[in-house]
């Protein structure tokens, strides 16, 4: 069976954005705050934004 070249679908080398994935600034998340609650399966998990600007998910 031949496969033809153009049916391949690379994957992103280091780097290159992946198609599928969406960026969201986080300031669009956040509006203003520095804590936001995700529902996710069922659970609630926290997003905070620490002092330092780092991101912290708890559950």
């Amino acid at each position: 069976m031949m496969v033809e070249p153009d049916s391949f679908k690379h994957a992103p080398l280091p780097g290159e954005p992946a198609a599928q994935h969406r960026i969201v600034e986080s300031a669009d998340l956040f509006r203003g705050t520095n804590e936001i609650m995700i529902r996710h399966d069922g659970l609630v998990y926290r997003l905070k934004i620490t002092r330092q600007g780092k991101l912290i998910l708890n559950k």
